[in-house]
Parts: structure tokens; C-alpha cells; sequence
């Protein structure tokens, strides 16, 4: 029996497999924050998928908070409104879990979403903020390191996407700590040079996420599943690395987060690694072994056999499966056709199942 096709808990919520969707950003919404149709298409095709659970990418808690401009937003209602229609439509043919991604970009925003420059400020540019006030590299400007208040206000923003998120339909919320964003930004010492009770410590690189996390909790009704997406390496000398990860996750498995989302890099420009299939799912696994919460592995997972392998020999407790989604948004079929499983799917497409996969669709 399949294990990746097996059912797991995330808190109180109950995925039919262990198959996720990651959070992919699109830099596809209007430039105050709204989704468009492209998100309905994009998103509709995936939570018909099969997967036990989809992500909707990085959504901005704050508009000096947005990767680009043309990312979707939860800072008001009236971004807000877009994102509940779109959980409306799409409830309307499949009930697949929907998390969503609550994200600020720190240094790393302020790109168009088009051409990904950097945005002047003729241009509809901002400010960029993060924990000290220093640059990305590349093309991006200097930001403004955040003062105590600026602090608070990115909390407090955490907080009230959380409820819009959940008034909008959301199953679950994932906070975004990693790729080099702004909570990322603060947890690593590359980035964060403060001398506040922000900085420097362990402990007090770490304040923000947990602050955040704690909000985000604090704001949705007791017991909706609150997720953590981590980078488990800037693959940098002297950066953020595993052994922190692990202790954060202790940490965040404390205070009742449902499930650690292992990612990778995006901090530093000077970042090192090796990509290849299954590349970050090493992170994955030291983290599992250091926590009883449900772990996320990532990193060019492509192949049916390769997911299982991950599950069945517990390196990870879910995979997520991001540009193989992009290239076929039904790969959870195709999994469970060659490890003969069975998956939902809608019942106008049950006579796609191959020939020798009779039993491919679970009848409801």
C-alpha cells in the first residue's frame, strides 16, 4: 500500500495525502493587490489535482510588503475581496484543502512583476524596509532598517491578514520565513546586524517569527491549522543553518504550530549548493527526526517512486511537489496510477483513467 496516498493530520484538518502544492508566486494580480482570473484558472486546475492540500503563493500583509507589483494582497478588505471570491468559485467544483502563504518581502520587494526591475518610485516603487539596512545585492536598493514601531505594525499586519485569510475561506495559513524575505532576513545573522533585542542571539534573531507565528494563531479560531515555511540553510559561511532550523522548529512545535515547510537558500547572492533531485530534502529530515510535528520536504521532486521513497522511509511526512505541477497539474493521478493507488478526481474525467488503472478514481 502507497504511503504517499495515505492520510495525514495537520492539526485538526485531515489531508486525503500526503501530496502538497506548494506556495509558487504568479506576479499575476492587479497593482492594488487583487486576484484575477488567471488565479481562478491557475488554482481552480490545481485543487482538482488530487493533492491533499494547495497553497496559494506568497500573499502581501502589507503593500511595502509585496514582492512585486503585481503580487495579491491581504492588507485591506478591498484586496481582500478578490481572494474570498476566489475561494467562493473554486468551492464551488472542489473541496481540496486551501491554505495560503501570508508573506512580506523585507529587502527583497519592490520589483515589477513584469519585467522584474526594480520599481521607481515614478513608477509606483516603495520603500523597502528589513532588519538592518542593508542591500540584497544586485540591482535592489538599500532598504530602511525597521524601527521598533515598524516592527509592531509588521506583526499587527500578520495578524489581520490571518483574519481576512480566514473570513476569505482558507483552511489553513502558512507563515513565510524563508527565501530570503523578511522574516528570513531577521532570523540570519547575514542580514540582521541589529543590537536590539532583535539581533544578534539566537533568541532574539528568532523574536519576530515567533511573535508572528504566536499573532497569527492568537487571530484565527482555536485550532485552524498555522504552518511555518523555513529556509533550512542560506548555504552561506557563517549564515543561517540547519542546527538553527532545528532549533526553531522546536520552538515553533511548542507554541502548537501544525507542520514545518522545509525549503531552502534565498538570503544571500553568495549562496552555494547543489541542485539536483531531492536536493533539500536532507533539511527535511534532520528536522523531522528533532520534532513530532508533520514535516514538508521540497527540492526537485519529479517522480512517483522518488515522493514515495521520501514517506516511506520517513524523511518527510508530506512532499511538495512545485515546478511538476506547473509542467502537469495532474501529477497526483499520474502517482497513483503507477503505485496503484486510488485518488479523487471530479466525474466528468473518471473515463480518463488509464486502461490498466481500473480502480484509479475513488468512488464517492
Amino acid at each position: 500500500m502507497s504511503v504517499l496516498f495515505s492520510p495525514i493530520a495537520i492539526g485538526p484538518l485531515t489531508l486525503t495525502n500526503r501530496i502538497v502544492v506548494p506556495p509558487m508566486c504568479m506576479y499575476s494580480g492587479t497593482t492594488d493587490g487583487h486576484a484575477t482570473d488567471w488565479h481562478l484558472q491557475h488554482y481552480g486546475s490545481l485543487a482538482l489535482s488530487g493533492a491533499g492540500l494547495v497553497i496559494v503563493e506568497a500573499t502581501a500583509v502589507l503593500p511595502e510588503g509585496r514582492i512585486s507589483n503585481r503580487d495579491i494582497g491581504l492588507w485591506s478588505d478591498d484586496s481582500a475581496a478578490s481572494v474570498a471570491d476566489l475561494v467562493k468559485r473554486i468551492r464551488a467544483f472542489s473541496d481540496t484543502p486551501l491554505a495560503v502563504q501570508l508573506g512580506h518581502a523585507g529587502r527583497k520587494g519592490g520589483r515589477d512583476g513584469i519585467s522584474d526591475d526594480t520599481l521607481p518610485p515614478e513608477r509606483g516603487g516603495w520603500e523597502l524596509v528589513a532588519p538592518s539596512a542593508l542591500c540584497y545585492g544586485g540591482a535592489f536598493p538599500k532598504p530602511k532598517a525597521l524601527d521598533t514601531a515598524g516592527i509592531l505594525r509588521v506583526v499587527d499586519a500578520f495578524a489581520a491578514a490571518a483574519a481576512r485569510a480566514d473570513a476569505a475561506g482558507y483552511d489553513a495559513v502558512e507563515v513565510h520565513a524563508a527565501h530570503g524575505y523578511l522574516l528570513h532576513q531577521f532570523l540570519s545573522p547575514i542580514s540582521n546586524k541589529r543590537d536590539d533585542e532583535y539581533g544578534g542571539s539566537f533568541e532574539n534573531r528568532i523574536r519576530l517569527t515567533l511573535e508572528v507565528f504566536k499573532a497569527v494563531q492568537n487571530t484565527l479560531p482555536k485550532g485552524k491549522p498555522v504552518g511555518v515555511r523555513i529556509s533550512g540553510s542560506d548555504w552561506v559561511e557563517g549564515g543561517w543553518n540547519v542546527d538553527e532550523s532545528v532549533r526553531l522548529s522546536r520552538e515553533l512545535e511548542a507554541l502548537g504550530c501544525a507542520y514545518i515547510h522545509v525549503s531552502g537558500g534565498g538570503l544571500s547572492l553568495d549562496q552555494t549548493l547543489n541542485v539536483g533531485p531531492g536536493y533539500q530534502i536532507g533539511m527535511a529530515a534532520e528536522i523531522k527526526h528533532a520534532v513530532s510535528i508533520p514535516v514538508i520536504g521540497v527540492g526537485l521532486i519529479t517522480e512517483a517512486a522518488q515522493a514515495e521513497t521520501i514517506v516511506r522511509s520517513g524523511m518527510a511526512d508530506m512532499v511538495a511537489i512545485g515546478r511538476g505541477m506547473l509542467f502537469n497539474p495532474r501529477w497526483p493521478w499520474m502517482a497513483a496510477a503507477e503505485l496503484g493507488a486510488s485518488i479523487r478526481g471530479p466525474i466528468q474525467y473518471v473515463r480518463s483513467r488509464p486502461h490498466g488503472s481500473p480502480n484509479l478514481f475513488i468512488k464517492e
